[in-house]
């Protein structure tokens, strides 16, 4: 049997042992796994762990959980503490791009090196954000990289990774903190990735405006990038924009007065 079909058995096994009609909230801990291994007779995973990771950020859950979410609703699995984890039912599960959206050059400042020898498609994109400032064009804010691959624990939640962290400066001298997901190829942007980087700043970063940042490769190099915010309904898209990083001979004028249209009038 496959990986991916002995984590569906597990998890959808675990899921329908704590599921009740009307519940919002499953709560379940990493020996369930074990246990739900067991009892299906699956040879337990190496890395529990794994089966998470698999359905919090690479697979759909089986249908058989998604069928039974409420009205409008999908189910998520967000940490909970130490090895503890929850189903919860979301408004929005994951963030994907806007087909329709408009998209704008950007001159293409990726040294030829880097984009040589980037290392899979999340580097690849990390370095792109980085080397183009799309950061500082995205948001309007003066941003430098803090950190890589940051790990931490935060209360509540346990142990947590955000891609990359910026600190960022505004014209009013205003500090902010950024945390960036970054995706390529099919993975998706989760929700649960988003609410981590809010909790990461709101424990490590407490004086600091947070201002979580998503980015994923689109079709054709194109780049996503989303800003996100927390409301009363969860995770919400503040905005977003798509930009392609084109040789500068290659942005016309055409583009130009394009770009000048979208001005707003000033007020």
């Amino acid at each position: 049997m496959s990986a991916s079909n002995r984590y569906q058995r597990i998890i959808e096994h675990i899921f329908l042992k704590h599921y009740r009609p009307g519940a919002m909230e499953i709560p379940f801990t990493r020996a369930d796994i074990d246990e739900a291994s067991r009892t299906l007779g699956i040879f337990p995973p190496k890395n529990f762990g794994d089966v998470i990771y698999a359905f919090r950020y690479r697979t759909l859950l089986p249908e058989s959980i998604r069928s039974l979410a409420p009205p409008e609703h999908h189910w998520i699995i967000r940490p909970a503490g130490s090895a503890r984890y929850a189903f919860v039912a979301t408004t929005l599960a994951t963030i994907v791009p806007t087909t329709s959206l408009a998209e704008t050059k950007i001159p293409d400042a990726t040294p030829g090196v880097i984009a040589s020898y980037a290392l899979g498609d999340e580097q690849a994109l990390l370095a792109r954000l980085r080397y183009n400032r799309l950061l500082d064009i995205f948001t309007g804010v003066t941003c430098y990289s803090l950190q890589s691959h940051l790990r931490t624990q935060v209360p509540g939640l346990g142990q947590v990774e955000t891609d990359e962290i910026y600190i960022g400066l505004d014209r009013r001298g205003a500090h902010y903190v950024l945390p960036v997901q970054a995706k390529g190829g099919t993975d998706a942007i989760s929700v649960v990735q988003v609410e981590q980087d809010l909790a990461l700043c709101a424990s490590k970063f407490p004086n600091l405006i947070c201002r979580p940042i998503a980015a994923q490769f689109m079709v054709n190099g194109l780049i996503a990038m989303f800003e996100l915010e927390s409301g009363e309904n969860g995770v919400a898209i503040a905005q977003e924009r798509h930009y392609r990083l084109t040789p500068t001979q290659d942005i016309s004028a055409e583009d130009l007065l394009t770009y000048r249209s979208r001005l707003s009038p000033p007020g």
